[in-house]
């Protein structure tokens, strides 16, 4: 059980036994354990030298075994330390490999991944890998088979250890059930997302790796995808991102304040408005008809003196609503 952070086995077997007795000297462990003097000896030696047991200075010289929860913690810290300066040397040689690689042999730039588990599992473990920030632009289908209707749970858990999410919707997705929940709950937790007509599905993890899934005509779902490593493709892949964001429209949250008196639902709406939502898209979005999308329309119209969608969206922003 704790070979993983470096004990042997008969290290393992007289720390258990000196536990049992908290102390011991190196005869009882001889006869607790059935090892040869020198080996319990040498177990003994390395056990102190871990900081797993103490050796008193009296005669005869007795082992007393450290609490384990402080000196097997403090292993365990150790290892993971080490641990994390592994991965940034394999980070740092991997960007020295494929500084090498990168004109020397071009094709290990594009992988190609194939299946939709394969693409599942390898769109998580990116986001996973993630330490600054992730963009994308975001439209259907989906590789998930579920529709658009529950946050990316990655996505929550990376936002709360402080991963940035930049994420551009496509207008298309406002017309999706269950869509204006999805992007709430990402708002809530960090998100920033933006709405705009985007040319494919792209996620970009840091300046290190992008995903482009593969989509032909007549596909529901994504079953194989692009993985760009390193290279001037995705560095164009970053600049189009960039150059899009800076042109799309701002998905904000309701401010929600109470001397406004908005219902839920006129929040709601004012989200999708903001965002650009036609009657028909917001109509879908909430569960309305467009003659009940229409009539609270016509409510926040009269309410802020507005003769138009665009100049509701436009006050209820000045007035810090959206």
């Amino acid at each position: 059980m704790l070979e993983a952070i470096g004990l042997g086995r008969q290290d393992e077997e007289v720390y258990d036994a000196l536990v049992r007795r908290t102390q011991a000297t190196a005869a009882e462990i001889v006869a607790d354990c059935h090892l040869p003097p020198p080996a319990a000896r040498r177990a003994l030696q390395s056990l102190v030298g871990l900081g797993l047991a103490t050796r008193s200075t009296g005669r005869p010289v007795r082992y007393v075994a450290v609490p384990p929860d402080s000196g097997l913690e403090a292993i365990l810290r150790e290892r993971e330390r080490e641990l994390g300066d592994v991965r940034t040397h394999i980070r740092a040689l991997m960007d020295v490999y494929r500084a090498g690689t990168r004109f020397a042999h071009p094709g290990e730039l594009i992988e190609v991944v194939s299946g939709r588990e394969e693409v599942n599992h390898r769109w998580v473990r990116m986001q996973q890998d993630t330490r600054v920030q992730m963009r994308g632009f975001d439209r259907p289908p989906y590789a998930a088979p579920q529709e658009h209707t529950e946050p990316n749970p990655v996505e929550l858990q990376l936002l709360r250890q402080g991963v940035k999410y930049r994420v551009i919707y496509d207008v298309s997705v406002l017309e999706l059930p269950g869509w204006l929940d999805d992007v709430t709950a990402g708002l809530q937790h960090g998100e920033q997302a933006r709405i705009a007509a985007v040319p494919m599905k792209l996620g970009i993890s840091d300046d290190r790796l992008a995903i482009i899934p593969l989509l032909r005509a007549g596909d529901s779902v994504v079953s194989a995808s692009y993985l760009i490593h390193p290279s001037p493709l995705l560095d164009a892949l970053v600049a189009l991102f960039e150059a899009l964001w800076e042109r799309s429209r701002p998905v904000r949250l309701t401010g929600g304040e109470p001397e406004r008196d908005l219902s839920q639902e006129e929040e709601r709406l004012l989200t999708l408005l903001a965002a650009g939502a036609t009657d028909k898209a917001a109509s879908r979005a909430l569960g309305w008809s467009e003659r009940t999308v229409q009539r609270h329309l016509g409510k926040l119209m009269r309410r802020l003196g507005a003769q138009t969608r665009f100049q509701v969206a436009m006050e209820a922003t000045r007035r810090g609503w959206i």
